[in-house]
């Protein structure tokens, strides 16, 4: 029988089978993940979405995005994994554990999502909710709706509260390949004798990259 990672939170399988779909990586067989995974995005992105929707009664929409999208980023779905020791449960070919697979991000937020998926297939929405929010609690608990802007938004309105010209976004390099390009883009703000450089997989990334770059070279610069 296969382990039960869920356990901790109460949960337990009439059906087996989908715990153990749930914990196979494609590389351990077809009888795996990637279907469940799929369903398991729609079923956090709602679970999240109706969680921070009440907990924020006077968070904007635009707020709420924001939020919601820190919270189930990628990064944020493998530390809750790594929180439960999920890589301890994965079922995966033998290239897939020589390349050390069962710590990469990708992969254990994948499962994740399928694990969540699983639980509402078998044991319904509320179990499933129930899940989301027990996973999640840390994470909601320490929301801070001031931190739910974007860098660059953040940097626009102080810049903006002192009258200072908006800032200027300039891509200064773009390598690799089409399909795995890496972009670099400076970011200044007349009026600062400041100027960062980010690098990011899209040049909106690494546009907020160098928009918190500044925020931090300001903050540092003021003592803040």
């Amino acid at each position: 029988m296969t382990a039960n990672p869920l356990l901790r939170f109460g949960v337990s399988f009439s059906d087996p089978a989908l715990l153990d779909r749930a914990l196979t990586h494609r590389s351990a067989g077809q009888a795996n993940y990637e279907r469940l995974e799929f369903l398991g995005d729609a079923l956090i992105n709602t679970a999240v979405s109706i969680e921070l929707y009440q907990r924020f009664p006077r968070a904007s929409e635009g707020d709420l995005t924001r939020l919601r999208a820190s919270l189930i980023r990628e990064s944020s779905l493998a530390g809750l994994a790594r929180s439960i020791d999920l890589s301890d449960y994965l079922r995966m070919g033998g290239g897939e554990l020589k390349s050390g697979g069962y710590r990469r991000d990708s992969i254990l937020a994948d499962t994740l999502e399928a694990l969540i998926a699983a639980t509402f297939l078998d044991g319904g929405w509320e179990c499933c909710q129930q899940l989301v929010r027990a996973l999640f609690t840390s994470s909601l608990e320490g929301v801070d709706l001031s931190a739910a802007k974007d860098a660059k938004t953040q940097l626009q309105e102080w810049v903006q509260g002192r009258a200072m010209p908006l800032p200027d976004y300039v891509l200064v390099d773009a390598t690799g390949k089409d399909h795995d390009k890496l972009f670099t883009v400076a970011c200044r703000v007349d009026g600062l004798s400041l100027s960062v450089e980010a690098e990011g997989r899209s040049r909106k990334l690494a546009e907020q990259a160098a928009a918190s770059a500044l925020l931090d070279r300001i903050k540092e610069g003021s003592g803040k």
